[in-house]
């Protein structure tokens, strides 16, 4: 007999599991997901991905404000499951909920636990520098993804790899695992391994304050958070006061020391010399001087206009070169 099984998910993130586990054949008796919200300029309410995806597939809904409140943990006795299944629902649960059902609590995370611990691990790996990143099925606790786990997978990270592209290699990679799992986990054959407190580390929350670039950080470190910060909050400079996202970038180190500026400073490309490749080469269209290295931006936006390549961005803005990206 297969379990009845509480689902706790809300954005695009958690949609291959839901799917994997209806196209399995699991009896998906509720999805829990957070509220519509308000989005775009219209602020209109927008319902989660999980929702959408719910609706699609006939699956009842609930959508507490806060599950902690004894009524959210009503609502999910009612439905009387045998497993919860939770991939980035957005809220800690409380331990009324984790112990309700027999087969307890999985979740879905995106990272090679313990290390980033928190709902930004698929940015903090980017902003660690890491070389390689994954999926951990872990059964849940009342702390912050400090539960044991069940299972682990890992893929290798590339140096073009954002926060966007990175969930969605890594939704489809954990809703894979969660299936390979599952069997093991309910027939009892699958012991969780506690998880090496000393080797956790925490992923930084993400804000638009964090996201502002400051042009005194090494030029690789600062490439990382554009990366990690892509799709949100989006890192962020000034230029003449305006604000100024740069979205895609890459580094190169200046080809004469002694041309060296202050932090911020807009170049041109000369002093990059031929480092970056042909595709690169066409997109980029001035330097950035960073602490130590040069940023080379090659998608950028102005707050209300589209975004343009670096060689666009030049084009179009006059006295480029000699100005200053502000912190």
């Amino acid at each position: 007999m297969r379990p009845r099984i509480a689902f706790m998910g809300s954005p695009e993130f958690a949609v291959p599991s839901l799917r994997a586990l209806v196209t399995a054949g699991y009896e998906v008796v509720s999805v829990f997901t957070q509220p519509d919200r308000p989005a775009g300029r219209g602020r209109k309410l927008v319902a989660p991905s999980v929702k959408r995806t719910a609706l699609e597939l006939g699956i009842p809904i609930e959508q507490p404000e806060n599950v902690r409140r004894s009524g959210a943990v009503e609502a999910m006795r009612a439905r009387s499951p045998d497993l919860i299944v939770v991939a980035a629902y957005g809220q800690i649960l409380r331990p009324a909920l984790i112990d309700l059902p027999g087969h307890g609590c999985l979740n879905v995370h995106a990272s090679l636990l313990p290390r980033h611990r928190g709902a930004s691990a698929i940015a903090a790996s980017i902003l660690s520098g890491d070389t390689e990143t994954g999926v951990s099925i872990m059964l849940i606790d009342p702390g912050m993804d400090t539960g044991p786990v069940l299972s682990r997978r890992s893929i290798p990270m590339s140096d073009s790899d954002t926060t966007a592209s990175l969930t969605d290699r890594l939704s489809h990679l954990g809703a894979s695992l969660l299936i390979d799992t599952l069997p093991g986990w309910l027939a009892g054959e699958l012991q969780a391994e506690p998880q090496d407190n000393r080797m956790a580390t925490l992923a930084p929350l993400l804000t638009k304050e964090r996201s502002r670039i400051a042009w005194r950080k090494p030029a690789d470190e600062i490439w990382r958070e554009i990366r990690a910060y892509n799709p949100w909050p989006l890192s962020s400079t000034t230029l003449d006061g305006e604000l100024v996202q740069i979205l895609e970038a890459t580094t190169a180190a200046l080809s004469e020391r002694s041309a060296r500026s202050e932090p911020g400073m807009i170049l041109s490309m000369e002093v990059a010399g031929g480092q970056l490749a042909p595709g690169q080469r066409q997109r980029a269209g001035f330097a950035v001087q960073s602490a130590d290295d040069l940023l080379i931006p090659l998608t950028l936006r102005r707050a209300g206009r589209n975004a343009v390549s670096g060689a666009e961005f030049a084009r179009g803005t006059r006295n480029l070169l000699g100005s200053h990206f502000g912190s």
